[in-house]
């Protein structure tokens, strides 16, 4: 997430962009990931108030809410949740909206016109380099930018900046989730090591113990 919004930070500092809107969705706990994304500089939040364990469909259900509130230019996105690294968001957004998509982005310009942006993606063949219309959905690779540091001026306004709380009814969206989450459990512990004290003893070990050799 916050390489988008820095990413969006840089587009707008290049006259590309007028307004910069995050939005999130979540219980107000995370307002203050919010708060951080207001004192980076951006200028209006929204958050869309459901503290329900939404799967990866509900959540771009919700979003084309708020697409279809803000019809923005761009969707600038992280490509994948830190909580769950399910990488799908974006791309059913995409399918969700009829919009193009490029995902796991490096490098973003917008062409001249304003109606296409280029896209470079660096896969194991080499780097792809893609053009899409404009309105499209962009999600972000960590070598896209390097963040800025949040300053205390920022942080200061940010505190007083206000985030628009909106909920799922007033975005007309109805959703639910088509997967459940059963259980998440840590792995085993593995066995601590031995140490042994020649190679006779290792191969000793191989044979009788792990039954290896």
């Amino acid at each position: 997430m916050v390489v988008a919004i820095e990413e969006a930070l840089r587009i707008r500092e290049r006259g590309e962009a007028t307004e910069i809107v995050g939005a999130t969705i979540g219980a107000p706990a995370v307002d203050e990931q919010i708060r951080a994304a207001l004192a980076m500089g951006i200028d209006r939040a929204i958050r869309i108030d459901d503290s329900r364990a939404l799967d990866p469909y509900a959540v771009a259900h919700i979003l084309v809410g708020v697409v279809k509130k803000e019809t923005p230019h761009a969707m600038i996105m992280g490509k994948q949740a830190v909580d769950d690294d399910s990488n799908q968001v974006g791309q059913m957004l995409a399918g969700l909206l009829g919009w193009p998509q490029a995902t796991f982005v490096s490098k973003i310009e917008f062409l001249d016109d304003k109606t296409r942006a280029r896209c470079t993606r660096e896969t194991d063949a080499g780097l792809e380099i893609l053009e899409v219309n404009l309105p499209a959905i962009v999600t972000t690779d960590l070598r896209l930018n390097e963040p800025r540091y949040v300053s205390l001026p920022g942080l200061i306004k940010a505190r007083r900046k206000s985030i628009e709380i909106l909920t799922c009814d007033q975005l007309g969206v109805t959703v639910r989730p088509l997967t459940t989450v059963l259980s998440i459990a840590r792995p085993p512990k593995r066995a601590a090591g031995t140490r042994v004290e020649s190679v006779e003893e290792l191969i000793t070990k191989l044979k009788q113990e792990a039954k290896v050799l």
